[in-house]
């Protein structure tokens, strides 16, 4: 093994530790669940490769869609050609990232008509009696079971990726804007001032063969923007508000009309559907209920509205609707090619960019492996 294999990488994470360029093979911008998981796999397929990984947060993955993503692993509704990946990821998240939160927790998809693959509701208030108080049965009367469904914590497997990555060799820089450069990136990095102002305090030009884009729903927009390469994606943004109904160990994940109540830390919370991208310039803004002003945005609320008969504790205090907007969490969410079904996806080049999607807690890390293996010439694939 190598020495640049061999030996732990370098972590800078603030501005008095003076940073002296190595020179990089590789940089990846955005140590959220994709970069982080990039750089540890590029770790182990490519350890001679020197690799970089920076972020604009004091800790990987601080803040963003990673952190407020669902981590909800089901391989229901996929298609036949991605459930092998789809299952390699699963088996990733149990083995290899230590203590992540992985609950195996059946979902339950309610609906008003039957179909081939449905069980009558009632059957399964005897197994989950806490759909008694939060699923109108009767008005739902049929379920489709995923008895393989499981929830975890995206922002668990982002630092564990990040910390492996680092232990294997990977160096980090924290508080690092990051713009894209021909041949590079240029980075600023960032230090606060005794008026709690962010300021930058020096500027390094890194270059490097490789470039890895992994800035989320910002990361097609940089690449438009500071090397004028066309991408089609899009991005929307998702609010998850909280619904304070109990919820335990033993409570399933629920689904209706695209909704998902996801038991998270004793209550539930929601995941609403998302139904097109965002024109651009949208700033996102509450909406109304009852003429109160609420921190949801209207197209959410509109759809918790049209849900609280058949999801009843949606029509009492139990939900948060905030009165702002910066009461209900949010992240912007990156659409591949701007299609609400897409997988994630890599525009591959020089510059390699990377967007999640609303299937990432399914597949994202399938996809971080592929493109690293790309990267280090690697033809083979764990799950083919």
């Amino acid at each position: 093994m190598s020495e640049t294999a061999s030996k732990a990488g370098q972590v800078w994470a603030h501005v008095g530790q003076p940073f002296v360029n190595p020179g990089y093979d590789v940089i990846v911008a955005g140590a959220g669940r994709m970069g982080a998981a990039c750089a540890l796999y590029l770790r182990q397929l490519a350890p001679d490769l020197r690799l970089l990984l920076l972020d604009e947060g004091g800790l990987p993955n601080e803040d963003g869609a990673t952190i407020l993503a669902p981590g909800v692993w089901s391989g229901q509704d996929l298609p036949a050609a991605w459930q092998a990946e789809a299952a390699w990821v699963r088996a990733q998240l149990v083995t290899a990232f230590g203590e992540v939160g992985f609950e195996d927790r059946p979902l339950l998809e309610f609906h008003e008509q039957e179909a081939d693959d449905t069980v009558a509701s009632s059957d399964l208030q005897a197994r989950f009696p806490i759909l008694s108080g939060l699923v109108q049965v009767d008005r739902l009367p049929f379920a489709r079971l995923d008895p393989r469904a499981a929830t975890y914590r995206p922002g668990a497997v982002a630092l564990a990726c990040a910390q492996q990555a680092i232990r294997q060799g990977a160096d980090l820089m924290l508080n690092a804007h990051a713009t894209l450069i021909p041949g590079g990136v240029q980075v600023e990095r960032l230090t606060v001032t005794n008026t709690h102002q962010i300021v930058t305090h020096e500027t390094h030009m890194l270059s490097a063969p490789q470039v890895i884009i992994a800035l989320g729903a910002e990361g097609p927009y940089a690449a438009e923007h500071d090397l004028g390469v066309h991408t089609a994606h899009a991005r929307a943004y998702r609010q998850v508000p909280r619904l304070n109904v109990s919820s335990d160990a033993a409570s399933p994940i629920l689904r209706t009309s695209g909704l998902t109540l996801r038991p998270q830390t004793g209550g539930f919370t929601l995941v609403p559907a998302i139904h097109h991208r965002d024109p651009h310039g949208y700033l996102p803004q509450g909406g109304h209920l009852t003429g109160v002003p609420t921190g949801l945005r209207r197209e959410t609320l509109e759809d918790l509205v049209a849900l609280m008969d058949l999801l009843p504790a949606l029509a009492t205090e139990a939900l948060e609707l905030g009165r702002s907007i910066s009461d209900v969490p949010g992240a912007w969410l990156a659409l591949p090619g701007g299609s609400l079904a897409a997988g994630p996806s890599i525009r591959p080049c020089r510059v390699h960019a990377c967007c999640w999607g609303p299937l990432a807690d399914v597949l994202g890390l399938s996809t971080a492996y592929d493109l690293a293996a790309s990267v280090a010439g690697v033809q083979t694939r764990p799950w083919s």
